[in-house]
């Protein structure tokens, strides 16, 4: 009875097996198509990744050559390489020369508008050499940095966070880039940039780095 009933289960089972096998290769079959399809989608999206972040980076490109190429550094610029005027060369002048700086140099139009120094100043006798060699040293003090930067050290505005120095008097001084590659600090703009005497590198600016108590003094003389 026993084997009857064995071989019945054998009957029974072998025609199940072949269906079986074949609800597995459709399952499979449907995996592997799933993978493929997943693994096609993450190709096909890495692929387009380098594409998609190219335009960007050729743009900042684009800009850094208008920059140099567009509008390109002051007619100016090559002469101060050999000279920065009478007063910018005396603030240089007070720095180490075996240290690292950076100095931001009032133009000689600053040195005048601003100050008020002029060529014949440091000529017109002892006292007024004086008076000017203790203006130019304290605005040095506002604008000289005890570190070597340039321009291309500092970020361009809006894309990251402003550079945040301190002058050797203590001033806070904020740098950033423009777009048309001149450093904009505490709200002046540069002329030249990377001026390099010694170890320091010097940007003549458009204006004169000065704190507020400097400036309120200025204005009573004035």
């Amino acid at each position: 009875m026993s084997s009857m009933m064995a071989a019945g289960s054998r009957r029974m089972l072998v025609p199940l097996r072949p269906r079986a096998l074949s609800q597995q290769r459709k399952i499979l079959a449907g995996l592997a198509a799933a993978f493929a399809v997943t693994l096609l989608s993450v190709v096909l999206l890495i692929s387009s990744l380098p594409a998609a972040s190219s335009p960007p980076s050729r743009r900042r490109h684009g800009i850094h050559a208008a920059s140099t190429t567009a509008r390109g550094p002051p007619a100016h610029c090559g002469a101060m390489s050999a000279s920065l005027g009478e007063f910018g060369d005396m603030m240089v002048s007070m720095l180490p020369r075996d240290l690292a700086f950076t100095a931001f140099v009032a133009s000689p139009e600053s040195f005048r508008r601003v100050l008020g120094l002029r060529h014949n100043d440091s000529a017109a006798g002892l006292k007024a050499s004086d008076d000017t060699y203790a203006v130019v040293s304290r605005v040095l003090g506002f604008s000289a940095v005890p570190l070597r930067l340039r321009s291309g050290d500092v970020a361009l505005h809006g894309t990251a966070r402003l550079l945040d120095l301190d002058s050797v008097s203590g001033l806070k001084v904020h740098a950033w880039r423009d777009v048309d590659g001149a450093l904009v600090v505490n709200g002046v703009r540069s002329e030249c940039v990377d001026i390099v005497r010694d170890e320091t590198v010097v940007h003549v600016m458009a204006g004169v780095l000065m704190d507020a108590e400097f400036e309120r003094s200025l204005s009573l003389q004035n």
